[in-house]
């Protein structure tokens, strides 16, 4: 899915610890809004220093309603885009090509944002060596979190993502010695049992023969999604705070490395289409998953510059429901089906 600063780590800061940069990822939504609360104390530091003045970004309530309306819509649309575009199975064998559509796509995006005409973020340039570790680890979150999308239904998909957050306070508390509140990691056991409970009722599910299956594999590539994210996501608060960026300037050193890194690799590793076979709807989706991640990360700078932290999450929250809810919609399993309680124990989770 797209690079863009995602919901997850709102949830983990709210809990002591953050798990959407950077993320409706731009690949999928879930990598930007992971970092928001370290970019709101970003944004109050940029003064006259190069940086761009705060109130460049300043909204009206009304004019902020509107960014995080298009920032939802857009995020739960590209979901369901981009699942659309791997159902075809043309383009299960190009993720690293779809990948790199989305990273150069971020890549010119920030740099339309970061031009003096605009001035939304001003560029902290970094050397290619200290970034190709975080860049090899953005590539490898956005390709699993693709596949996982694409061997998936949208509902388990989006559900799995919620580890993000345990997964995160786990690695701070392992490696960085950083613990979360008691009553927080009371609310994680919760939040793990409920997915548990749909990664054991998925496969075995009896649904509607019409709707989505999802297999072992599925579980298997959501929770390294989940892993290789979460490692993603811990090292770039790091990096945030030892090179004093925020996430903007970080993912704008990282994208174009990523992009170029994966382009070498397609010749490699994918099967690309033919041209001539693929219908013009179908390129009109992948071009609409380009624009609909574009706007998540515009939409993004003026969420983070006019939005508290509380009202971020709850944005992050109102997003997962949207998909979990129409994921379940659309695949129409009856309410009665096993790994719906499962569903509703790690949504309750996450609200608490």
């Amino acid at each position: 899915m797209p690079i863009v600063l995602d919901d997850n780590d709102n949830t983990t800061e709210k809990r002591g610890s953050r798990s959407e940069a950077s993320s409706a990822t731009l690949l999928e939504m879930d990598v930007a809004d992971e970092h928001q609360k370290l970019d709101y104390l970003d944004v109050e530091k940029q003064t006259g220093d190069g940086s761009r003045p705060r109130d460049k970004l300043k909204t009206t309530k009304a004019s902020l309603t509107i960014w995080m309306t298009l920032n939802t819509i857009a995020t739960v649309a590209i979901v369901f885009t981009n699942k659309a575009i791997f159902d075809d199975p043309t383009f299960r064998k190009s993720q690293v090509a779809f990948a790199t559509f989305h990273l150069f796509i971020t890549a010119l995006t920030l740099y339309l944002l970061s031009r003096p005409i605009v001035s939304l973020f001003v560029p902290n340039p970094m050397r290619l060596r200290l970034m190709l570790p975080l860049a090899t680890t953005m590539c490898l979150n956005v390709i699993f979190q693709n596949l996982s999308l694409t061997y998936s239904s949208i509902t388990f998909y989006q559900i799995a993502r919620i580890l993000f957050t345990p997964m995160v306070a786990l690695i701070n508390f392992l490696f960085y010695q950083k613990s979360i509140p008691r009553n927080a990691a009371y609310t994680l056991a919760p939040m793990c049992l409920g997915v548990f409970i749909i990664s054991y009722y998925e496969p075995k599910s009896t649904h509607h023969p019409e709707a989505e299956q999802t297999s072992m594999l599925s579980v298997v590539l959501a929770l390294t999604s989940v892993f290789v994210g979460s490692i993603y996501t811990v090292w770039i608060a790091s990096y945030q705070r030892k090179y004093e960026m925020n996430g903007f300037q970080l993912l704008f050193n990282q994208a174009p490395i990523g992009g170029v890194m994966l382009l070498i690799l397609v010749p490699w590793i994918d099967t690309l289409p033919s041209i001539q076979v693929v219908p013009v709807n179908r390129w009109a989706l992948i071009m609409l998953s380009g624009g609909l991640a574009a706007l998540i990360n515009l939409s993004q700078f003026f969420i983070i510059a006019g939005a508290g932290a509380v009202s971020s999450t709850v944005v992050g929250h109102v997003k997962t429901c949207a998909i979990v809810a129409l994921g379940w919609v659309i695949s129409r399993r009856p309410v009665t089906d096993r790994s719906a309680f499962g569903v509703i124990l790690a949504i309750t989770s996450i609200i608490m």
